[in-house]
């Protein structure tokens, strides 16, 4: 008798540690049911809120969601802003049931990604409004370009508006902090090595071409001697 008892002794240990985890899978299971319940309400709140806030409109002049329905998705950044809210909220569910659960290392990695989403929010803002601004301003010089009868007003335009944006594209990945600095640092390589590529070929071979180009867009008063 004692030996079936020895026997049966590790069947009895497994059976008391499946009776003690099946409550807390089920307690698990529900906040990941109540978590996902919520989430499905704050992105529809999140959408509905934005869009009376005419928020879509200020993307589509922005162009941000011309350049997300050029990528094959028919979704625009209010559609966006609203997933972002979802998954915050899924995160935090899958958080306190990881945690129920007992499992501390996959509650640190998901702790990680919930603290990364409010930085990808505010970089997200950055670069829409730095896109809106960026076309403003390019509007702005081809307009003033126009009342001075510049001709190549439509070039200058397109550059001040490319310029400020790589601006807003290097903030925002400032913000994110990805890659430690290595993308901005490579980035501001390149751009070093353009310009002055540009330069020396202005420099050598272009010269006559950029005098025109100023005469033309600055030209000088003849009448003064």
């Amino acid at each position: 008798m004692g030996n079936i008892d020895v026997m049966f002794e590790p069947v009895r240990g497994l059976m008391l540690q499946i009776g003690a985890f099946v409550p807390r899978l089920a307690v698990a299971i529900g906040l990941l049911l109540v978590g996902w319940l919520l989430a499905k309400a704050l992105r529809f709140s999140v959408v509905k809120a934005l869009r009376a806030l005419n928020f879509h409109v200020l993307t589509e002049r922005a162009g941000i969601d011309g350049f997300l329905q050029q990528g094959g998705t028919e979704k625009d950044s209010t559609d966006l802003f609203g997933w972002l809210a979802y998954a915050a909220v899924i995160l935090a569910s899958l958080i306190i049931a990881s945690n129920s659960l007992g499992l501390t290392q996959v509650t640190e990695l998901l702790g990680h990604i919930v603290l990364f989403l409010p930085r990808l929010l505010v970089a997200l803002l950055v670069v829409i409004f730095g896109s809106y601004f960026a076309r403003f301003i390019g509007g702005a010089v081809r307009g003033y370009c126009k009342r001075v009868e510049i001709s190549d007003g439509e070039l200058l335009g397109r550059a001040a508006q490319y310029g400020i944006m790589v601006f807003v594209v290097l903030l925002a990945i400032d913000h994110l902090d990805i890659g430690g600095g290595l993308i901005q640092q490579t980035f501001l390589i390149l751009l070093a090595g353009v310009v002055f590529a540009a330069a020396l070929a202005l420099g050598l071979g272009a010269k006559d071409r950029a005098a025109l180009l100023i005469e033309r867009w600055f030209p000088r008063d003849r009448s003064k001697p």
